[in-house]
């Protein structure tokens, strides 16, 4: 697999397969995404991956949070900035109803929905969780270049046949894991990811995405 179909194929997968994933296989995805862009090689960033018991009971201390599994509005660091404007909101809108479409579940159903969104504390299914940890302390750039760690990671995975999913989800239980995992004074997990073998049989893995075009995305200057 090239880098161009790594990158054309990925999906977030809402529906793994219970085939195990061998901590070797973590560590070799690891082992290629380090390499990813640090600007002055600062490497600000630390990834803690849970499988077995300890996966299992960090998600039941979600699941029994009761959460509105939402973030919280006070965080100072929330997903999605609030009121989003357009056409960013439709967009986020238009991904959302496609899922649900492909899940066949109606938007007046709304415990369905809630019971979907609470999947995302059982990794929809998958064997691996990985945790991202950033100093609070750093600043925009240091965020962009753990989107570059992420990224590789996903990619990685992608070439090995393995399927992930980022999950900002986890933001509704910084807390909660920043005493799970013993962080430092400073430091918070990011987001999630969950990777495992996707079941590509799912509709939730199979509906249509879509993106920006070139001459949308991009704007070409001081060319003949």
């Amino acid at each position: 697999m090239n880098v161009s179909d790594a990158i054309q194929q990925r999906r977030s997968i809402r529906n793994f397969l219970p085939t195990p994933v061998d901590a070797a296989v973590i560590r070799d995805i690891l082992d290629i995404a380090r390499w990813a862009p640090s600007g002055s090689n600062i490497q600000a960033w630390r990834i803690i991956v849970v499988a077995g018991a300890e996966k299992d009971r960090i998600s039941q201390m979600a699941l029994e949070a009761n959460s509105s599994l939402t973030p919280k509005d006070d965080d100072p660091y929330p997903i999605y900035p609030p009121n989003l404007w357009e056409p960013l909101r439709s967009r986020r809108y238009k991904l959302a109803e496609d899922m649900y479409a492909a899940l066949q579940i109606p938007r007046e159903d709304k415990a369905a929905r809630l019971q979907h969104v609470a999947r995302n504390y059982q990794f929809f299914g998958a064997p691996i969780a990985l945790f991202f940890v950033i100093d609070r302390r750093l600043g925009y750039g240091q965020w962009a270049h753990l989107g570059m760690l992420i990224q590789s990671v996903a990619l990685a995975a992608e070439e090995r046949d393995l399927g992930s999913c980022m999950q900002e989800a986890w933001a509704s239980f910084r807390p909660q894991l920043a005493d799970i995992f013993d962080l430092g004074e400073h430091e918070m997990v990011y987001c999630g990811m969950a990777i495992g073998h996707p079941d590509r049989s799912k509709p939730v893995n199979q509906f249509a995405r879509e993106r920006l075009t070139v001459d949308e995305l991009a704007e070409f200057r001081g060319f003949d």
